[in-house]
């Protein structure tokens, strides 16, 4: 890894967030050798990983001023906002800053260059995938950086992830991000709908899982989370509110670039009534009670997981090369 200081035979980095993924990255990089601090607003989170062999960080502005690689990955682009705040006056020559969040590419571009001024290297690197790939280290992360800094970084993403393309410049990983999630988002409503017009058409909801799967109206959201929908317990690791927060970037980017589109304003007023009706941290799956309650059915069946889990063994990680 060119460029970077080594503390005790490894390389000091950083993650903070509010959540599950940060963890499940976090996870991979002490599993693969590095010397990590974690900090997080949840302490019984820092515990957890101090007891894994992690060091506890005290606040971003501590993180930053004793590490080299800082990575972020926050739930909104205010608290990017923020957590950049704290950092920026430690922020000198020879510092990376990784933005790991789901954000919004003008205002990656807006805290990069403020990063850049004060002789940092940004790079925006988001995940895609589901946290459960996260969890085992195979999880795909887009990088938008210059390439020089992205070959100094490629040790660190395969390390977090199995497949690592570079999108370009700073701010095209996320654009690329936030385009993912609408189609997941896509899916999943498409998913919950044919579920339910299952049910509601008397079909065995096992055999049409299967068939689906083997379709051409297969997609990687119904392989998982259709799943989860069926055995009822919705957990994804994902939240309504989170899902109406990049489904609303995309709709920015789309109005930047003027696209005028037509399925994304549907989605985003499903999920707004979706919060309206169970709050913002229910699960989004879950979606599917909104038929389910205007039916009066009970999209269930037996066999299906509660969660789901990678079944794949942690590989190397490597760059996809676009020719």
């Amino acid at each position: 890894m060119k460029g970077l200081k080594k503390y005790g035979g490894h390389y000091e980095n950083w993650i903070y967030w509010s959540g599950k993924c940060w963890a499940k990255l976090s996870g991979s990089l002490l599993r693969n050798g590095v010397n990590l601090t974690v900090y997080d607003m949840n302490e019984a989170l820092i515990l957890e990983f101090k007891q894994l062999g992690a060091k506890s960080g005290k606040s971003p502005a501590q993180v930053m001023r004793a590490c080299d690689v800082v990575i972020t990955c926050l739930p909104s682009p205010t608290a990017s906002d923020a957590v950049v705040r704290e950092m920026l006056p430690f922020v000198v020559d020879g510092k990376i800053w990784m933005e790991m969040s789901t954000t919004d590419e003008a205002e990656v571009k807006r805290l990069a260059t403020e990063v850049t001024e004060a002789g940092g290297t940004a790079v925006d690197c988001p995940v895609s995938g589901v946290c459960h790939r996260a969890d085992t280290g195979n999880i795909s992360i887009f990088a938008g950086c210059d390439r020089a800094t992205f070959e100094k970084i490629l040790p660190l993403l395969t390390k977090m992830g199995r497949r690592v393309p570079h999108t370009g410049a700073l701010g095209s990983a996320s654009i690329l991000k936030v385009i993912t999630n609408y189609m997941a988002t896509a899916n999943l409503v498409s998913c919950a709908e044919a579920l339910t017009v299952a049910k509601g058409s008397g079909l065995d909801l096992n055999v049409d899982y299967e068939a689906m799967k083997i379709s051409s109206g297969t997609s990687f959201v119904h392989e998982t989370e259709s799943q989860v929908i069926l055995n009822g317990s919705r957990d994804i690791s994902f939240t309504m509110d989170l899902v109406a927060k990049d489904i609303g970037l995309f709709q920015q980017v789309a109005d930047r670039a003027e696209v005028p589109l037509e399925l994304n304003p549907l989605l985003i007023s499903i999920f707004k009534d979706g919060i309206k009706r169970f709050g913002p941290r229910e699960l989004s799956p879950n979606i599917i009670r909104r038929l389910e309650d205007a039916t009066g059915l009970s999209v269930l069946a037996p066999g299906f997981p509660s969660k789901i889990t990678d079944e794949e063994a942690e590989e190397t990680g490597y760059e996809i090369k676009i020719c």
